[in-house]
């Protein structure tokens, strides 16, 4: 079995019981564990992870799930962890605790003779974005890409690494907090098949030719299994703090969605 998660924004200040959390996250781990070939894990698994040069006392919190990752690939269970748009700040820290995978960029993987491409979701519009979305959406995606492109400056990572972790921390973790509390107080559910971002981007693959049998995302924070024209089924796992849902692929080639209670 291969399983996908994404989005448990580990940390978050916005999330009440914290300690709860991580655990509920681990004993999934635990299950998945059972019978888990693969565990690809699509990104913000962290509200905000940053490796600076000075110790950061702080990476305590997460030493129980990196633990669990240890045994999982000690355990010959191979583990990828994607970077998503609050924790891409790793630079070998994260995969020497884990003995994970680390991806920064989307892959496509041939398993159980079915064509997977994954991300975290950030980012990936269709080619035509500027001529499709009308100008109030079109500034707010510049908006966004530019943030991305500080986020991804190799000067600006070196200069933030050099902070003292307290300070940084502070800056990272409250940031976090302001957008998961904006997206409590208003969500952005699914916005339909013609306006998704990620449906968009899988349908103009396909057109490109650049066929996939299925395309799963995390980032959105909604869960969603949809069929397009082409065959190919566009997969958006949800998360692991709000909705805990998840996908297993099974050796026949089968993709579920579920949920963890």
């Amino acid at each position: 079995m291969i399983y996908f998660l994404s989005d448990a924004h580990l940390g978050s200040l916005a999330i009440e019981k914290p300690w709860p959390h991580q655990k509920k996250l681990i004993s999934l781990l635990e299950e998945m564990s059972k019978d888990a070939a693969s565990i690809y894990m699509l990104g913000d698994m962290f509200d905000f992870w940053m490796e600076y040069f000075m110790h950061d006392s702080k990476k305590k919190l997460f030493h129980p799930f990196c633990k669990e990752i240890r045994k999982l690939t000690s355990k010959g269970i191979h583990v990828h962890i994607f970077t998503g748009n609050h924790d891409l700040w790793t630079f070998g820290g994260l995969a020497e605790l884990t003995g994970a995978q680390i991806h920064y960029a989307p892959c496509t993987i041939t398993r159980y003779g079915k064509t997977l491409y994954l991300a975290h979701g950030d980012g990936l519009l269709p080619s035509n974005w500027e001529t499709l979305y009308p100008k109030e959406i079109r500034k707010k995606i510049k908006g966004f890409m530019r943030l991305r492109e500080i986020f991804k400056n190799p000067f600006l990572q070196f200069c933030f690494r050099c902070l003292p972790p307290s300070w940084g921390n502070k800056f990272g973790y409250t940031w976090a907090k302001n957008s998961r509390l904006k997206e409590l107080a208003k969500p952005c559910p699914y916005k339909g098949e013609d306006k998704e971002e990620l449906v968009l981007f899988a349908k103009d693959q396909e057109q490109q030719g650049n066929h996939r049998d299925y395309y799963i995302f995390g980032h959105r924070h909604i869960e969603l299994d949809l069929q397009i024209a082409s065959g190919s089924r566009v997969v958006i796992l949800g998360d692991c703090f709000k909705l805990w849902t998840y996908a297993k692929l099974d050796n026949k080639g089968h993709l579920t969605l579920c949920n963890y209670e």
